[in-house]
């Protein structure tokens, strides 16, 4: 239950302001059907999601030890410094395919997501707890948490807490998260 709280509470807290949130409310201004960009957004996440898990819990089993925490440990502070920076909107995002609403949602989900700060934290929360399933699914709560609302809300949903402060907050689990896994790494 750790790895599902913790998965899903840092990934909504970081995607907040994110890149992908901010294509949740290009496609919902865009097309104005909120169910397909809805399961679009969970498809994709949880695809892309359970592949960075699958990548995490594979990468642990090479890498063992505390040598391994001590990489992990670094990793969520590398994290905590990249969620300080604020994420550009991508303008081709809202290109619409042939597809349709859904198709398009997808695909952009999926390759906006790719190298995104939830994506590794999601590898390296699965190399963390060593459960694909639990922290895949997770973090896909996490992202639905975030953009669902982006969806509905679209623009209006930025304005009720400044992104500057959630950036901070993100900042702040994450540095957290790694300074506690060092202190694992160190203590064994």
């Amino acid at each position: 239950m750790e790895a599902f709280l913790i998965s899903t509470g840092l990934v909504a807290v970081a995607e907040i302001g994110d890149k992908t949130q901010l294509l949740a409310m290009i496609l919902a201004a865009r097309f104005r059907k909120p169910v397909p960009i809805i399961l679009g957004i969970f498809v994709a996440t949880i695809l892309n999601h359970s592949l960075a898990a699958a990548l995490g819990v594979l990468v642990s089993k090479w890498l063992g030890g505390s040598a391994f925490q001590i990489l992990v440990g670094v990793g969520f502070i590398a994290m905590a410094l990249w969620a300080l920076v604020p994420d550009k909107d991508d303008e081709a995002a809202g290109a619409r395919t042939a597809g349709g609403v859904f198709l398009t949602t997808l695909v952009a989900f999926f390759l906006v997501e790719i190298g995104d700060k939830t994506q590794i934290a999601t590898t390296l929360l699965a190399a963390r707890f060593q459960n694909i399933a639990v922290v895949a699914a997770g973090t896909t709560v996490g992202m639905m948490l975030a953009n669902v609302p982006a969806v509905f809300l679209g623009e209006a949903a930025t304005r009720i807490v400044p992104l500057k402060y959630v950036r901070i907050t993100a900042a702040m689990i994450f540095a957290g998260l790694g300074i506690w896994v060092l202190a694992m790494a160190f203590l064994n």
